[in-house]
């Protein structure tokens, strides 16, 4: 085997002093706060002036808060710290005032004179306030129980106590044996009676003298209360409940080598696709005046009778589903949403299957869901754009859907009338309303895939402007007083920091650049933004494309690609990357003669839905297409090297490395999977589903898609590299691919594994190992 000369790998790591200093493999996968640590989360102060932040210490986890109003960023000393809003603010009808959640305490803010009061302080975290429907109370969950605080009266009282128990007062079960004993013998029957009537008196007292707590509400001791949610105006509570002992499935067993304690550790670990189904949910509506407990029916829901996996299921002679299929609520009550008066309440319910979304609002007097939205989706309904609610109207219902083909917004009026108040070939998220509903503001990519902005949307016109021109926001506030956005934004080389900009558009006022003198000294080659036609009919595939500052006439040059992990991720944008390792990297590829391409294949976000889907049960096939595109166009347009083309990635980015060497051995001559999946059997169900179905239903779709079905093609070099105790994508994936390439005698081929690693490693030193090894092989077998 070549060995690669450690005189010229030294040289080749530390690199020569330009005119400026250029990054070396050691410095790009050092600690990142040599960087300098970014803008964490972000907030407005009450009076819409102060500014805070969260960043964090060089060299240290500890986080500080500094504020800033106008000039230089300051920290908050500690004694400051109790006096501060935080980034969890609700405000009341009429922005006078704001409730502030803060680790897990309760306050409320007079925003007229900045006055703070503490309305709970708990052990166990407070969650989910809000302002009760007059305005004169502070509602809010502590686990799935809810309480109101008056701020007249400065008093918290519970509101409603669901308990996943069997009422106590109940009628017993039928027993022929209980029947006998209690007329046999009269001592038990006296007791019975005299239990019965103090219970009796108590429930009485309790409902006639109003300081008395409510009685709990006793839903049956069959079920698991995953979530709550209190009506505004104190009278309805809705429950999403599962049955009890549905998480039966096997769980793996992670071993832990290197420890603490000297001895092996395992730590349990999650169930694999198809191994455990989620929970179906059921949904109950409580009133809490009379205690009554109402099931609401999904039988509403048009399609929800529907299999649309009916032909598979046949085809496999599974069992035909009878009745509806099951749903879900999302558990942390994101998924219901009561008007600000309390009359109106809406719901999303997802199919397990993903192939079905439902808003329904409830009928509150006859506990009934009624329809008012359905998305449908052959392939799987992407469950990232489900922001939702009510209008100040407390009539029109908001929404963000995917149904053109890009997510959107949309509002649906107490007619029954939709109305889109967005459109086109982009993506709205992140939505945020005015106070009076007049006007939203949303993350929008209008001018490119990759650039994002601030957008204006008038609800009336449904006219949409870009407010900002920072082309990397990444998030955004609007200011207490609706004058200003916050934002969050950043560049190739610049971490996430803050600026303010006009509410209805103007100039940018930057307050941070947390980047250390070092890093900002360097020479960074900036990346492309380029478009890579496609030969199979998709659109263009986006990438950032790096390459040496000038190309010799007449000379191939060596190809990286790179892959991007998580499927659903976009790195071809301007904003500063998740992948900032590796973008330093392929400065020092480019620096040492290589041209370096980052594709945003299909299966990426921030393309739509047909971008998203296109992988539906042949995941790594139309990505490789994609690949495959990238390296002719370098070779076409670049003078790329069409004999020498490496690839590289973690997560799916290794999944993808495999699929490239064992599908297409002919055009990749080497590459490292980090991290990688193997078999799609192993992975988790909640995204693996959404793609493949369940291998008992979908056998081929798994057989198609995972590489280890293709490991008898692979003819080029290969690097697999995995932490071992990675709670991701198991460390038994890359093991059991190892385990392959032995018995099918294949040659070229490592795996280093990392024993204190996870999924996303942490160490400096595991991080340049692993490049080191990455380097070494492409200049090992694309530079021959």
């Amino acid at each position: 085997m070549y060995k690669f000369p450690l005189a010229v790998l030294a040289a080749a790591l530390a690199l020569p002093v330009l005119a400026a200093p250029r990054v070396t493999l050691d410095q790009a996968m050092a600690d990142p706060d040599w960087i300098g640590t970014p803008v964490e989360a972000a907030w407005w102060g009450w009076d819409s002036r102060t500014v805070y932040f969260k960043q964090k210490r060089i060299g240290s986890p500890v986080r500080d808060t500094w504020s800033v109003t106008g000039g230089a960023p300051r920290v908050v000393a500690d004694k400051d710290l109790a006096g501060i809003d935080s980034d969890d603010v609700v405000y009341n009808r009429e922005h006078t005032r704001a409730i502030v959640l803060r680790n897990g305490d309760l306050f409320e803010r007079d925003l007229k004179t900045g006055a703070l009061t503490q309305i709970a302080r708990s052990a166990t975290a407070l969650s989910a306030p809000q302002y009760s429907a007059d305005g004169k109370a502070v509602q809010y969950r502590s686990g799935n129980d809810w309480y109101s605080w008056s701020r007249a009266e400065r008093l918290s009282v519970p509101v409603a106590l669901p308990r996943a128990l069997k009422d106590p007062a109940a009628a017993p079960d039928d027993d022929a044996l209980r029947d006998l004993q209690l007329r046999l013998i009269a001592t038990l029957k006296r007791q019975k009676d005299e239990r019965d009537a103090r219970r009796q008196r108590s429930e009485e007292e309790r409902k006639a003298d109003p300081t008395r707590a409510p009685a709990p509400v006793y839903l049956g001791d069959k079920i698991n209360i995953d979530a709550t949610a209190l009506s505004p105006d104190g009278k309805y509570l809705l429950v999403v409940t599962a049955p009890k002992g549905s998480d039966k499935g096997r769980i793996g067993k992670m071993p832990r080598y290197v420890t603490e304690s000297g001895y092996e550790e395992f730590d349990d670990q999650r169930t694999r696709v198809g191994r455990n189904m989620p929970a179906a949910h059921a949904l109950k509506l409580v009133d809490l005046a009379t205690g009554a407990v109402r099931d609401l029916a999904f039988d509403p829901l048009p399609g929800i009778a529907t299999d649309p996996l009916a032909q598979m299921r046949a085809e496999r002679k599974l069992p035909a589903l009878k009745g509806n299929r099951a749903v879900r609520i999302d558990d942390d009550g994101e998924d219901i949403a009561f008007s600000r008066d309390g009359s109106h309440a809406a719901v999303i319910v997802r199919a397990i299957d993903n192939k079905d979304r439902w808003i329904a609002t409830v009928d509150l007097r006859d506990a009934k869901l009624v329809p008012a939205h359905r998305l449908s989706d052959a392939a799987w309904v992407n469950s990232r754009f489900g922001e939702f609610g009510w209008l100040p109207d407390n009539a029109t219902l908001w929404f963000l859907s995917e149904e053109s083909g890009y997510s959107h917004l949309y509002t649906r009026g107490a007619d029954g009338q939709q109305r889109a108040l967005t459109q086109g070939k982009w993506e709205a998220s992140r939505v945020t309303w005015s106070a009076d509903g007049a006007r939203a503001w949303v993350l929008c990519n209008r001018a490119a895939p990759g650039t994002y902005e601030v957008c204006e949307v008038d609800a009336k016109t449904a006219n949409v402007k870009e407010v900002t021109t920072l082309e990397g926001v990444e998030r955004f506030r609007l200011s207490p007083d609706e004058r200003r956005l916050l934002v969050n934004y950043s560049a190739a080389y610049l971490p996430s920091q803050l600026a303010t900009v006009p509410s209805h558009g103007g100039s940018a006022v930057k307050l941070t650049d947390t980047r250390s003198a070092d890093f900002k000294a360097r020479q960074w080659i900036a990346p492309e933004i380029v478009a890579v036609p496609s030969s199979h009919g998709a659109d263009p595939v986006y990438g950032k494309f790096y390459r040496p500052a000038k190309l010799e006439a007449g000379k191939v040059y060596p190809i990286v690609m790179f892959v991007h992990g998580a499927g659903y991720l976009q790195n071809a944008d301007k904003r500063y990357p998740n992948y900032f390792r590796e973008q330093m990297f392929h400065n020092l590829l480019a620096d040492q003669g290589y041209l370096v391409l980052d594709l945003d294949y299909r299966a990426s976000a921030g393309y739509g839905r047909n971008w998203r889907t296109a992988i539906y049960r042949q995941m790594g096939h139309p990505e490789l297409d994609d690949y495959i595109d990238g390296v002719n166009w370098l070779v076409k347009n670049h003078q790329g090297d069409a004999k020498n083309v490496g690839i590289y990635g973690g997560s799916y980015g290794g999944f993808m490395t495999f699929m490239a060497l064992m599908r297409a051995p002919d055009v990749f001559k080497s590459g490292a999977a980090l991290r990688p999946v193997t078999d799609w059997t192993t992975y988790n169900h909640e995204y693996t589903a959404n793609i493949l179905n369940t291998p008992d239903l979908d056998p081929e779709a798994y057989k198609v898609s995972s590489p280890i079905e293709f490991a008898p093609n692979l003819k080029g070099h290969l690097l697999i590299a995995h932490g071992m105790v990675d709670d991701n994508v198991f460390y038994q994936d890359s093991v059991r691919m190892a385990q392959r390439l032995i018995e099918l005698k294949k040659d070229n081929w490592e795996l280093a594994s990392y024993p204190l690693e996870r999924h996303s490693f942490v160490q400096p030193e595991s991080w340049y190992d692993e490049y080191r090894r990455i380097y070494q092989l492409f200049e090992r077998t694309l530079k021959q």
